[in-house]
């Protein structure tokens, strides 16, 4: 059985359909409220703050995906985040289990150096120390040979249905509910984003393979990393329509933050998009030639059909 932790996301949702179409049909899905995508998933309310609880979640299982999220609240990462990788890890550790952890790039330096597997960790925010903190958590046991771990590391996400991102809710939320695009800080950088459907197949990809494990992964984007206005462009010609856009500048967001606390949380995160993100998943596409990468014209054409 493969067990998905923190089961209600877009990337647990395409995590689970992947994995019953080339896997498994033996999926157990686990949060505090699991739905099932299909009729055969078994369903597992626990609250993964509850030790007891997260180890019935894992028992039985032969590998455990970590995809859980939470608002962006600092407060709540700090109180949550920890306790939840803590008691995963020693739920896997008890009962043999492989576990996969989806991963953010938080804890990168945000400059325009190239992030690969190798590069350090420079957390500047709140939420960022925490995702470093969760990370070193599970290398520290990878590195004590304590457990058979892998990290799966994915850029900022694009894409269908549920896919929540600064990207998505500007551009892409925005053309469905016509509104005027916006663009944080610069329209000029390169970004290297991953479509969600993407992650989730590369992540069933390393969690089954055997020679994976007790490393890190970049997961694999379009290396075309256009900037946002590119991107914009391309969305235009897509659609058949000149999509207008503003910047919004880094004092706006410090305004906006005085009055709304979701822009306040953001704060930490802007300064990535002041310089190129250049996020490499060269040793995924080494490992795996096979995997075929969706274009960002193929991705947009795909949300736009669902518009």
């Amino acid at each position: 059985m493969q067990t998905i932790l923190g089961a209600n996301g877009q990337i647990a949702e395409e995590l689970t359909r992947e994995l019953y179409k080339n896997y498994t049909k033996n999926i157990r899905l686990v949060s505090r409220n699991p739905k099932k995508v299909h009729e055969t998933d078994q369903l597992f309310p626990a609250n993964l703050m509850d030790s007891q609880s997260t180890k019935k979640a894992v028992e039985g299982s032969e590998i455990a995906y970590l995809t859980v999220g939470l608002p962006m609240n600092s407060k709540m990462w700090e109180d949550q985040f920890p306790t939840m990788m803590k008691n995963v890890i020693e739920a896997c550790k008890k009962y043999k289990v492989k576990l996969v952890f989806f991963d953010n790039t938080y804890m990168y330096a945000k400059t325009s150096e190239p992030q690969t597997e190798e590069s350090p960790f420079v957390p500047i925010g709140r939420k960022s120390i925490v995702r470093a903190k969760m990370s070193e958590m599970l290398l520290n046991e990878i590195n004590n040979k304590t457990i058979e771990a892998v990290i799966c590391r994915a850029p900022e996400f694009y894409g269908p249905n549920k896919t929540q991102s600064i990207t998505n809710t500007l551009i892409f939320d925005s053309i469905q509910q016509n509104k005027k695009l916006k663009v944080p800080l610069k329209v000029n950088t390169k970004r290297t984003l991953i479509w969600t459907p993407d992650a989730s197949r590369a992540m069933a990809l390393i969690g089954n393979s055997s020679d994976t494990y007790n490393q890190t992964w970049h997961l694999p984007c379009d290396d075309s990393r256009p900037t946002y206005k590119e991107l914009i462009d391309l969305t235009s010609k897509i659609y058949g329509k000149e999509f207008a856009y503003s910047v919004v500048k880094m004092w706006q967001f410090k305004i906006g933050s005085l009055f709304i606390k979701k822009l306040k949380e953001l704060q930490e995160l802007l300064p990535r998009y002041k310089y190129d993100n250049i996020f490499s998943s060269d040793k995924f596409k080494k490992k795996f030639p096979d995997f075929k990468v969706t274009s960002f014209e193929n991705g947009i054409n795909q949300i736009k059909a669902e518009q």
